[in-house]
């Protein structure tokens, strides 16, 4: 305690590179001595102001950490003012890390449902998708409260139309409950006097509208479409602004558009039953379950290898063999199965995902020593490219295969093949052999690679690794490279071996560089 308070003064200090180390170790010990830092709560708030954006990172990782049913209305209240006054690549975190702090402590409903809709008119377009969809998830949960959070979206819709995850969650909502609007039926609010067209006007504003992204256009159709089982008297002009995009160059919109416009012929008895209100939709996880037990990103210079570092991450990992985040301790990796196109960078502030490793174009640097730093127990790969006898062939030119993993019977090969239309996309196809004389049960192969970098993997031919090198099991792997830099991957492979369950992995820094020449 009397650390923590040394550390607590050391906040009021002038010089940043004080208080910043003070921030920062408070964050590191918050979970030792959560009350001690409590204690110094309002100071770590004042640190929010501050105009360095190192300092103010700190404090607002360690305000989450702090948060908890007893302050949790003062705290959403702080950090929804920071919110609302941070420079932009702040926003993100904190509106997510905001919902979810909200989700674990609100101290009821409606205050709840006050919270996520402050979230998301105040961080406007930096809003990620779960703020959404925690939102609409909330909201179908509340029966009590669709007419009073629906009106109050339309309000904030009335007013603003540029801010997307707003317009999908309004939409959404006008879809699902536009009639308990009309209805004026709503508990503790007074009910404003709007009419069909009116409703229909805000809706068509979000459809033609420019600005409007495809998935926010996706929602105001099918808002729109459901209006046409809630609204009596609309009927026509709604089967106008379905036909909008019957012939829009983008496929899911013109498909809507189209299969929508079907209803209202042939299959107009079908409408009504399609288009009742959707069910309690299941609840996902949190999404930043960290938060719920103040866990937070740490700096590369965090990373210690050490055996007590390593432990709990193994203990982790015996627990939940498909997380990936076990891979590279608590740095959020970049993730699989998704659109290899360029992602958005959400501020700067994600940590990579090789920690201080260099990326940069050029032969990798040798193994051992500080490139394994703050990664526990890794086992290295052959640096050795093994070249197959017949190396596939890309616009002319060689890739040799190479082999990637070997250990304990297990044999990980990649070879290569480019596209001629994607100068920067490299499909890699994985093949692991298993020489044991027992088959390799439940494999699950896992890859993570710098934040430069998109990774896409596909689903594997199956889940069994053969044994005796009786056959193989293959995955495509897709790696976006747009900088056309070296390739390092962190891997790892779970699998049960004789009813006990393995867990490998390993880097890989032996891709060639010619892949991408």
């Amino acid at each position: 305690m009397l650390a923590v308070n040394i550390l607590g003064r050391f906040l009021l200090n002038n010089d940043k590179n004080i208080r910043y180390v003070a921030l920062n170790t408070l964050l590191r010990v918050v979970q030792a001595d959560y009350n001690a830092v409590q204690r110094h709560r309002s100071t770590i708030v004042d640190c929010l102001k501050d105009p360095d954006i190192s300092i103010k990172k700190r404090a607002m990782e360690l305000c989450f950490a702090l948060v908890n049913g007893n302050n949790i209305r003062g705290m959403v209240k702080e950090l929804l003012f920071f919110l609302e006054k941070c420079d932009p690549e702040f926003k993100a975190d904190c509106s997510s890390n905001l919902v979810t702090a909200a989700e674990k402590y609100a101290p009821n409903k409606r205050w709840h449902i006050d919270t996520v809709m402050k979230v998301l008119t105040t961080a406007g377009n930096y809003s990620r998708d779960d703020v959404v969809s925690s939102l609409i998830q909330l909201i179908t949960e509340t029966n009590a409260l669709h007419g009073y959070a629906t009106q109050h979206l339309f309000k904030a819709l009335q007013e603003e139309i540029s801010q997307q995850p707003l317009c999908q969650v309004g939409a959404w909502c006008v879809g699902e409950y536009g009639d308990v609007v009309m209805s004026g039926n709503i508990e503790e609010e007074e009910p404003i006097q709007v009419t069909e067209d009116e409703v229909l006007d805000v809706m068509e504003k979000i459809l033609v509208n420019n600005n409007s992204t495809v998935l926010t256009k996706q929602y105001a159709v099918t808002a729109i479409m459901k209006l046409s089982t809630r609204f009596s008297s609309s009927i026509s002009r709604i089967r106008k602004l379905i036909n909008i995009y019957s012939t829009s160059t983008n496929t899911e919109l013109q498909q809507r558009s189209v299969e929508y416009t079907s209803l209202f012929g042939s299959h107009d008895s079908m409408r009504t039953g399609l288009l009742e209100r959707m069910p309690l939709i299941e609840k996902n996880k949190p999404a930043n379950p960290g938060l719920a037990n103040g866990d937070t990103n740490a700096e590369e210079d965090d990373l210690v290898d050490t055996e007590e570092s390593v432990k709990p991450i193994k203990e982790a990992k015996a627990k939940d063999s498909n997380n990936i985040l076990d891979l590279l301790d608590d740095v959020q990796p970049t993730p699989t199965s998704v659109n290899p196109e360029p992602v958005k960078s959400s501020g700067g502030d994600l940590l990579d995902l090789l920690g201080g490793l260099d990326t940069s174009t050029g032969p990798p640097p040798p193994l051992g020593g500080s490139l394994l730093d703050g990664f526990g127990s890794v086992q290295p790969v052959n640096q050795v490219p093994s070249v197959n006898s017949q190396p596939l062939i890309s616009n002319g030119t060689a890739i040799p295969s190479i082999k990637a993993f070997e250990k304990n019977g297990l044999k990980i090969e990649f070879s290569f093949e480019r596209k001629e239309t994607e100068a920067t996309m490299m499909i890699i196809t994985l093949s692991a052999t298993n020489s044991n004389p027992a088959p390799l049960n439940d494999f699950v192969f896992q890859a993570a690679v710098p934040k430069s970098f998109q990774l896409q993997l596909s689903s594997p031919s199956g889940s069994v690794v053969p044994a005796n090198s009786e056959g193989a099991l293959t995955q495509v792997i897709k790696v976006n490279n747009p900088q056309k830099q070296h390739v390092r991957m962190r891997i790892r492979m779970n699998y049960n071996f004789n009813g006990t369950p393995v867990t490998e992995q390993g880097e890989v820094n032996n891709i060639p560089t010619s892949a991408w020449q």
